[in-house]
């Protein structure tokens, strides 16, 4: 199989969004009833935030180093998080509707950015027409296959559901994949927005539809309608079966963000914050840089390389507790991941917010409204951020060249990155001592070469075998470039 996913995904450095939290603009008129924007989230309140609120800081973004914007669910619901869809073929009245939508994708690309939309094709809602009717209707609605309906009334709102429904949640009627109109209706879908100029679809719980072959048709219909459009599903676990070529581009890349959760938090990382997660890959929640190193090596080997340079890396997103929080508010530790997600390959994605030290905890915490009162964010930060996001587009060696690790022992890591000339060498050192380079690394690179370091370490070289000569504080990173 000729297995090829979108070049310009391998390229992009992606910035998570959930619309109601971003920004307001006040060219869009609401009701009333909002939350208070700096008030601590509910899991029913409104915000307000808006796209036009996205188009008017898409400078922000662009200086922030971001090519490509992963939304949240945009279109219209009775949920502040859009995943209990009413009209998949409508923009949600609240975030400015369809001309807003169209605004926010015309000044995208304007600037050369991407934007992928999050796809909510295992359930719909109570609101969603189709499930509405047979509410309205009972047994004699001609949706009824539809969904998968137990009996009548339906207990939609009280006592246990009697029809399939997202963890058994009545306010998510699961749709029935097996019949055909539910299947061209979801390809209408996904091909209605790809024709509106959208750049790809994220899917929301993909693992939960087991259809044989749907998520196999659904690809031809999507590279049908563009070929460059990019599909990613949110697979908490390994994700083999999905990246053989015939289904998706990537996934979200969860395996390797439980792997930077245990070594970047280490003893710090809050267990209690970090929750049901734990049981989708415990075995990748290690704690030195020798596991570390053996896992996220695993990574790039399971899977194709296109699905590789695919994959959707993730330190955090609106499902999780923020990076921030899981090491305990300790900046340094969240820096030093950040250089590490800048330096791996895959593309990078930014929740919103992480990169001025927008803290949280699990849901609904953790979906807090950006502060955009500058003196509330963490400048050092954010420049740390547009650092290493400027370094990884400056060099292509960081993000579709070769991954090779040279050392990984305790608390420190070394790997070189390598396309054609472009090198890089990457130094992690996670320790609470100051780090005074020398170890072996062979003929991992080449003697008697000389390094310097783009983060202001000072320079290294190799000698005998030995990569010596830089000092590198506690909790602390450099990345090499030949000098």
């Amino acid at each position: 199989m000729d297995f090829q996913t979108p070049a310009w995904v391998h390229e992009a450095v992606f910035y998570q969004i959930f619309p109601d939290r971003f920004a307001s603009s006040p060219a869009v008129e609401k009701p009333g009833n909002l939350e208070a924007w700096e008030a601590a989230p509910t899991p029913y309140g409104f915000k307000g935030g808006d796209l036009l609120g996205i188009v008017e800081h898409l400078d922000y973004l662009q200086d922030l180093g971001i090519t490509a914007i992963y939304l949240n669910p945009i279109f219209q619901s009775a949920s502040n998080h859009r995943y209990h869809t009413h009209d998949y073929f409508r923009v949600d009245p609240l975030l400015g509707g369809d001309a807003a939508f169209r605004r926010l994708l015309d000044e995208a690309h304007r600037r050369g950015m991407r934007i992928i939309l999050d796809g909510v094709f295992n359930h719909a809602s109570r609101g969603f027409f189709q499930f509405h009717h047979i509410l309205e209707v009972g047994a004699q609605s001609p949706y009824l296959d539809w969904f998968v309906i137990k009996g009548f009334p339906l207990n939609a709102y009280e006592g246990t559901p009697n029809y399939k429904c997202w963890w058994n949640l009545p306010a998510l009627p699961e749709f029935n994949h097996a019949n055909p109109q539910v299947q061209r209706f979801i390809f209408d879908v996904a091909r209605y927005w790809l024709e509106q100029g959208i750049d790809g679809w994220r899917l929301d719980v993909p693992f939960c539809v087991t259809e044989p072959g749907f998520w196999a048709r659904f690809r031809e219909v999507v590279k049908a309608a563009n070929p460059e459009a990019y599909i990613t599903g949110e697979i908490p676990e390994a994700a083999d079966p999905w990246l053989q070529g015939d289904q998706f581009d990537g996934v979200m890349n969860y395996l390797l963000t439980y792997a930077c959760w245990g070594f970047f938090g280490g003893e710090h990382l809050r267990r209690d914050l970090v929750g049901h997660w734990y049981q989708h890959g415990p075995e990748f929640f290690v704690n030195d840089a020798a596991g570390f190193a053996e896992k996220i090596t695993h990574l790039l080997e399971r899977y194709p390389r296109p699905a590789v340079l695919a994959q959707l890396n993730l330190l955090d997103s609106h499902d999780t507790a923020r990076f921030l929080s899981l090491v305990g508010g300790e900046r340094a530790r969240l820096r030093l991941a950040v250089l590490f997600l800048m330096t791996y390959p895959g593309a990078p994605c930014v929740y919103y917010g992480d990169e001025i030290g927008l803290e949280g905890g699990q849901d609904p915490d953790c979906r807090r409204a950006f502060p955009w009162d500058e003196r509330r964010w963490d400048q050092d930060l954010r420049a740390w951020y547009r650092t290493c996001i400027g370094l990884r587009r400056a060099h292509p060696a960081l993000r579709t060249g070769t991954f090779t690790v040279l050392h990984a022992q305790g608390d420190v890591l070394i790997y070189a990155r390598q396309s054609g000339a472009d090198a890089a060498v990457i130094i992690l050192n996670r320790s609470s001592q100051t780090l005074h380079l020398d170890v072996e690394v062979g003929a991992g690179l080449p003697e008697a070469s000389r390094w310097r370091d783009a983060l202001g370490a000072g320079t290294a070289q190799v000698t005998q075998g030995h990569l010596h000569g830089l000092s590198l504080g506690p909790l602390s990173g450099a990345v090499l470039l030949p000098a």
